[in-house]
């Protein structure tokens, strides 16, 4: 498969419906109705998630590739919530006796920064080389003193991501060639505030902005694994997203016209060795995914307010910051406070997974074997419910609520039916009438 080729998996979730509010009566006194909680001061949200995450404990900040996650399960109201709050969802995990057994190794993080390094040296030479060879074909590379490489460093992320929208607007109005190097971007995520950073952006001369993402993944013959591609795409959309009101502030400040492009620049190296080569990817329905799953998100506020009084996910660490000393079963009641949609994909991207995955498995949900499988069972929503329909009273179960006419029932008894049918025959057939046997 070609890199270009690279699609986001189609996700099925749920909208969550809300009634409107009435009006009041003519002529009755109405009280003055407290704020929406996304409508709460900023100062109230932070102290909530605080509670939350358990006093003197630091937020957790959340990546692309976590925010690509989330936005692929909307429907989890539980990773909304601690990534939202800035929970340490791994060190949560631990505690309760499920780890995640999946992550980068350290030999990978050397070889992906070496290779990053690589790219970037000398001002970002071979990198912008790669973009116009790409992006622009038959046009001169700018020359190194042409490229504008503006400090982004700053106080803290707020600090970084004001810079970066600074230093962007200043770029576009110069009208040159400029490289930001890990520019920091902030993206709204459930009513809160989440810092991304991408490995690069490149202002064009025309006003344009390029994300450029850098794997260290080969890319042999100029295709690459579907899969990881996939899984950068959806990271650059995340960061293309957290461009867009970046491009609209500064486009209106300069009075020029700038877009973000939807095509990005991912950098791998060449074949098996450590040269860099790249491929423009289309991003466009990755994009389009990413911001309506994280349109659909419940806002962490509203889901904070639904939890019972004094809940919190602390881990009441203690002197050496590293051992928990709180009850699993206490952390265990916090966490299943919080609905959760579980999937057998989330055990590649988050790190609650085998804590919900065993919960699942207990309650007999029909989550744990796959969306598409609990797409085709309509209403039934446990195992349990899955065989008593299968079963010769399948019809009658007060699962099945359209009767023998109900389509999930109909399949269920028709499968089991041939099983029935195959288990019945002999394992190994004898030999035909007509042929004799063998000697």
């Amino acid at each position: 498969m070609s890199v270009p080729d690279a699609r986001l998996p189609r996700v099925n979730a749920f909208r969550d419906s809300r009634p409107a509010s009435a009006a009041p009566p003519v002529g009755r006194p109405t009280a003055t109705p407290s704020p929406p909680p996304g409508d709460l001061p900023p100062g109230v949200r932070r102290g909530r998630l605080t509670e939350l995450r358990g006093p003197g404990v630091r937020p957790r900040s959340l990546d692309a590739r976590a925010l690509a996650a989330l936005a692929a399960n909307p429907g989890c109201r539980r990773r909304a919530l601690l990534d939202g709050a800035g929970i340490d969802k791994g060190a949560l995990a631990q505690a309760l006796g499920s780890p995640a057994t999946y992550g980068q190794s350290q030999f990978a993080f050397v070889r992906g920064n070496a290779f990053e390094a690589r790219v970037k040296a000398d001002g970002g030479t071979e990198l912008l080389r790669l973009l116009h060879e790409r992006l622009a074909p038959g046009t001169p590379p700018p020359a190194p003193e042409e490229v504008a490489t503006p400090d982004l460093s700053a106080a803290g992320p707020e600090g970084r991501a004001a810079r970066t929208a600074l230093a962007l607007r200043e770029a576009t109005a110069a009208g040159g060639w400029a490289l930001l190097d890990h520019p920091m971007l902030v993206v709204e995520v459930a009513g809160s505030p989440a810092y991304v950073e991408p490995d690069a952006v490149v202002v064009h001369p025309d006003g344009s902005w390029t994300v450029v993402e850098i794997k260290s993944f080969p890319m042999i013959d100029g295709s690459a694994d579907a899969a990881k591609v996939g899984a950068a795409a959806r990271q650059a959309a995340v960061y293309v997203l957290a461009l867009e009101p970046v491009a609209r502030h500064a486009g209106a400040h300069s009075g020029r016209a700038v877009r973000v492009r939807d095509r990005v620049l991912l950098v791998c190296p060449k074949d098996f060795s450590n040269l860099p080569t790249a491929a423009a990817v289309d991003v466009r329905k990755q994009l389009a995914t990413t911001r309506r799953q994280l349109a659909r998100l419940t806002r962490v506020e509203e889901i904070a307010a639904a939890l019972p009084d004094g809940t919190t996910f602390d881990l009441r660490l203690a002197d050496d910051g590293k051992t928990p000393t709180r009850r699993p079963e206490e952390l265990a009641e916090a966490v299943e406070a919080v609905d959760a949609a579980y999937a057998p994909e989330c055990l590649a991207a988050c790190e609650l997974a085998f804590h919900c995955r065993k919960r699942s498995r207990e309650d007999g949900a029909v989550e744990a074997l796959g969306r598409g499988i609990r797409g085709e069972l309509g209403g039934l929503r446990t195992i349990e419910e899955v065989l008593a329909a299968a079963g010769p009273d399948g019809p009658d179960s007060p699962a099945a609520a359209d009767g023998p006419d109900d389509p999930a029932v109909v399949a269920l008894r028709r499968a089991a039916a041939l099983r029935a049918e195959a288990l019945a025959r002999p394992a190994v057939p004898g030999p035909r009438a007509e042929e004799p046997g063998c000697h």
